[in-house]
């Protein structure tokens, strides 16, 4: 599944690091925003397996570090809930701008009431799934309880939380208290599914009722029993990302309906999408994958076009090979062939008019298996060097491109 590093500018023009899970085929019917729990960071296993749950069910979800925390730069004791919802608008204009906007919010713990305020800021949202949420922000402040006299009076003090220190503000707590959590749900014009466990030993099963019942209709709960608080099994994670995507269905936009295209005509089809390398190939009934390495930016899906080219060449190396021990009736076990492809100097080129020109080589390297003499064996090596992909790859190749006519007309800002 294709996942993206990405950054984007957050609210207070900090540099935010980002994980962009799109699904299977790169092409998302909606986009999503994922926000984790108070100094978590998206890259929490829990976070991982429910957006890829999410994007398997063809929802795009763009998950971050929020400011000063994970890979994102700037400096958590700056920070507050109101900062948080800034990030997460910013987030989903910097999704608008890659793939669309978002449709679903999701949040965790405290991600959850930061999604539910961020919600009636973005008209863009039509569904709201929180995951073991207080039901107030300040729930937050019985982790700083035996720090928050020294941080009224000092105006700020460090706080141990699971094991790391954070340097917590006054501003910080002033900011919990100014929220008004029940005007806010009254405010949202989105479908909301509150998702918490009962044995949930952080956030009290509680929060959830009064979540349920100061939100306006459409809402719904589901328990998650038996699962934690930061949903440390595997598959309680993935179920609960895909509870989120099937719910969603209802609120999230229809995906366009495109006929299938037909291959009668043999074609080969490659799709490439609007975001990243991610190329999905159609060969008759068979699908593959290509991309390019994350070092260039893709997400390494799959073999490189040049990749495939190669393979295609020991593939019928192979197949070759086979045909003709068959015929011959040669104790041919198997036959494996390694491939390299790289830019090599023409030194001997007498047609190159530049002095620095390269030309392609693929290194070919085969193994034949068997109780095969040496005489077997370099005719098996000639019989290689006459496969049909290796004469087509030696031959004149020529290439006829056109434009395919489509009714579909882009608009000039869409070009």
């Amino acid at each position: 599944m294709p996942t993206q590093r990405l950054f984007f500018e957050g609210a207070a023009g900090d540099r935010l690091a980002a994980r962009l899970e799109l699904p299977p085929d790169g092409h998302a019917r909606a986009t999503a925003l994922f926000a984790h729990c108070f100094t978590c960071s998206s890259d929490l296993h829990a976070a991982v397996l429910l957006t890829r749950a999410l994007a398997e069910r063809g929802i795009g979800v763009l998950r971050f570090d929020f400011t000063g925390l994970g890979e994102s730069d700037g400096d958590f004791a700056d920070t507050d809930f109101s900062s948080n919802v800034a990030d997460l608008v910013a987030a989903a204009e910097f999704l608008g701008e890659r793939v669309a906007p978002p449709s679903l919010l999701v949040g965790h713990s405290f991600g959850g009431a930061a999604v539910i305020q961020a919600a009636t800021e973005l008209a863009s949202v039509r569904a709201v799934a929180t995951v073991g949420a207080p039901f107030d922000p300040e729930h937050v402040r019985h982790l700083l309880r035996d720090a928050e006299p020294e941080i009224q009076e000092a105006g700020d003090a460090c706080v141990t939380i699971a094991g790391r220190e954070f340097r917590i503000r006054r501003g910080f707590l002033e900011d919990l208290r100014s929220q008004h959590v029940e005007s806010t749900l009254a405010a949202l014009d989105a479908g909301l599914l509150i998702l918490h466990a009962p044995e949930d030993d952080v956030v009290d099963i509680e929060n959830a009722a009064l979540l349920f019942r100061a939100a306006n209709h459409p809402k719904s709960f589901v328990a998650l029993d038996g699962a934690d608080h930061l949903l440390r099994r595997e598959r309680d994670a993935r179920w609960v990302g895909d509870l989120i995507g099937a719910w969603a269905r209802r609120y999230l936009p229809e995906p366009p309906h495109v006929e299938p295209e037909q291959a009668m005509d043999q074609r080969v089809v490659a799709r490439t999408g609007r975001v990243g390398y991610r190329t999905e190939i159609q060969a008759r009934d068979h699908v593959l994958v290509a991309d390019e390495p994350l070092s260039v930016g893709g997400g390494d899906e799959g073999p490189t076009p040049y990749d495939l080219v190669v393979a295609g060449l020991g593939a019928c190396t192979g197949m070759t090979l086979r045909m003709y021990a068959d015929r011959k009736k040669w104790p041919l076990d198997g036959v494996v062939v390694r491939l390299r492809h790289r830019k090599v100097h023409a030194a001997d080129c007498v047609d190159c008019e530049e002095k620095d020109a390269r030309i392609d080589e693929i290194e070919r390297e085969i193994e034949v298996l068997g109780a095969l003499d040496d005489e077997q064996r370099a005719r098996l090596l000639e019989i290689a060097n006459r496969c049909p992909v290796h004469r087509t790859l030696e031959g004149d190749i020529r290439v006829v491109s056109r434009l395919h006519e489509s009714d579909e007309q882009l608009e000039p800002d869409e070009i």
